[in-house]
């Protein structure tokens, strides 16, 4: 038996659509991650962009489970000597929610050029509203 991989002009992308009304990070950002990099196609290969484009709005109300809403950190550092910045994940809530499902689904996705190009297929949005009615995105329910 023979592994047929897909060429690019038989390479479908679609767009969908995810509320992130009171889900939880972790479960919403493995199936976007998922969507992302087109596990759920049939034609999936590893070393290619078989994924879709996702659009998440309401990213401020994301949740966490249990006290990590109180003891979770996000780290950052500048590579200088006492560089080290640590953000609350209450102040990065309010600071920028966005970033939040972000993070969260690049620490899911492959770790090289593929992963960073795929990366840009994720469209987050704190409000209701979003610039891409013209791609006629397709609702997706997470839980």
């Amino acid at each position: 038996m023979k592994t047929e991989t897909p060429k690019a002009n038989q390479i479908i992308h679609d767009w969908y659509l995810v509320d992130a009304t009171d889900q939880v990070l972790g479960r919403l950002a493995t199936k976007i991650a998922s969507i992302i990099r087109g596990k759920h196609k049939p034609y999936f290969s590893p070393h290619l962009d078989t994924g879709d484009y996702v659009i998440v709005v309401n990213a401020e109300k994301i949740k966490l489970t249990g006290t990590k809403e109180l003891k979770k950190t996000y780290k950052r550092y500048s590579g200088y000597p006492g560089g080290l910045t640590e953000i609350s994940f209450q102040r990065m809530k309010e600071k920028s929610p966005e970033s939040i499902i972000e993070h969260a689904v690049k620490g899911m996705l492959p770790k090289n050029i593929l992963g960073r190009s795929l990366l840009n297929k994720l469209k987050v949005y704190s409000g209701n509203e979003h610039p891409h009615q013209a791609q006629t995105p397709k609702p997706l329910s997470v839980s």
